[in-house]
């Protein structure tokens, strides 16, 4: 039977010890009276204090505001006859988690003024059973004017924190199909020709190994060629699929220029912060695609990187000092629409200017990881 009546506590939202310490105080109050009729009324509002409080916790819609209005006329009346204000603490907490706003500021209105009124009063009257309080009732009256927007304030940002995390659990999942549907066109453009180029040459060889041995020798040669490319590439393909660091690629494209006797200026000591795994791996594959174009396209003798970020983008910016005459090579293909591909993937952009030389911005929206399944995707 205790642990039911336990259970039954804590289904209310307050500690059961709580529960406990301020349902027995109020007794404390009542007996201090010297009438024994104030002592059963007191008794018997504190009894019904704890029935209503019972069916307007587990009511629903309207009646839920008519309990809580009579639980405020009992809590201003025990106030009023016996000093005793603590009622009007479980009041501001259930109060507090009334869903709808309209009942919720109508109800919280008519506690604080009901409250403020009787505390007033009987400071007028000068009980000297309440001044002993004054700290508590203190304590008290700033819980019924905080108390009720705080819990609010919680379980509003609760929800949005519970909404948050199920649009980034959608998103993760929306990024992973997208991906996969990238790999299926990727594996479709890689294989798809080839394999298919592959067959019609094993059955023309099929069909001339007799007829004709040498065209079908080289046949045989160009699938074995064709095989050799298409294994290549997918293995380019996979590389690219892995997690690419920017430091990483930033090697990678150091060896590139050097190469090509182009000079790299860079910032070394630069560190992205708020940046998704999936948008560095994109990030590091558009330097990479810059780069190249810069080596195959510009005759440019430097190549200037640099990296700004604020609290809302991070962007790239990769110029070359070539000739201004190659922007119609560069912008006309080289890659270019494939890095937008992937920068529109992550809600990004890509610019071209052309100014003494050629210079692209690759923006990307900074991402702060609110989950720990983000570094997965």
């Amino acid at each position: 039977m205790f642990k039911r009546y336990w259970f039954l506590l804590k289904n209310t939202g307050i500690s059961p010890y709580i529960w406990t310490i301020l349902g027995i105080l109020p007794f404390y109050f009542i007996f201090q009276q010297p009438s024994t009729l104030e002592s059963v009324i007191g008794i018997f509002l504190t009894l019904l204090f704890f029935v209503f409080y019972r069916f307007a916790f587990i009511s629903k819609g309207w009646p839920v505001y008519l309990w809580t209005i009579l639980l405020i006329a009992i809590s201003i009346t025990l106030t009023a006859l016996f000093s005793y204000i603590y009622f009007a603490f479980f009041l501001a907490y259930f109060i507090g988690n009334i869903k709808n706003k309209i009942p919720f500021l109508t109800l919280y209105i008519i506690h604080l003024v009901g409250m403020s009124a009787v505390i007033n009063f009987q400071f007028a009257l000068r009980q000297e059973l309440f001044i002993k309080q004054v700290p508590f009732v203190i304590i008290v009256w700033i819980s019924i004017i905080l108390l009720p927007f705080t819990l609010r304030y919680h379980k509003e940002r609760g929800k949005l924190e519970e909404k948050l995390e199920d649009a980034n659990k959608r998103i993760s999942e929306l990024v992973k199909q997208e991906e996969r549907q990238r790999i299926a066109r990727d594996l479709h453009d890689t294989l798809g020709q080839k394999l298919s180029l592959i067959g019609l040459k094993s059955d023309l060889a099929r069909r001339l190994v007799y007829k004709d041995p040498e065209k079908a020798r080289e046949e045989l040669a160009d699938v074995q060629q064709t095989a050799r490319t298409a294994l290549n590439e997918v293995r380019k393909m996979v590389s690219e699929m892995r997690g690419i660091r920017l430091k990483d690629e930033i090697v990678m494209v150091k060896q590139i220029l050097k190469a090509a006797q182009i000079e790299l200026v860079i910032d070394e000591e630069f560190s992205l912060s708020n940046v998704s795994l999936l948008t560095e791996n994109i990030l590091s594959m558009c330097l990479k695609e810059a780069v190249t174009n810069v080596v195959k396209h510009s005759g440019a003798t430097v190549c200037t990187v640099i990296f700004e970020q604020t609290d809302s983008k991070t962007v790239m910016s990769v110029h070359d000092n070539g000739l201004a005459g190659n922007e119609i090579n560069f912008s006309n293909g080289s890659g270019l629409a494939g890095m937008r591909e992937r920068l529109e993937f992550v809600n990004g952009s890509l610019d071209i200017k052309v100014d003494q030389g050629t210079t692209l911005f690759i923006k990307v929206p900074n991402m702060v990881r609110l989950f720990k399944g983000e570094e997965s995707i």
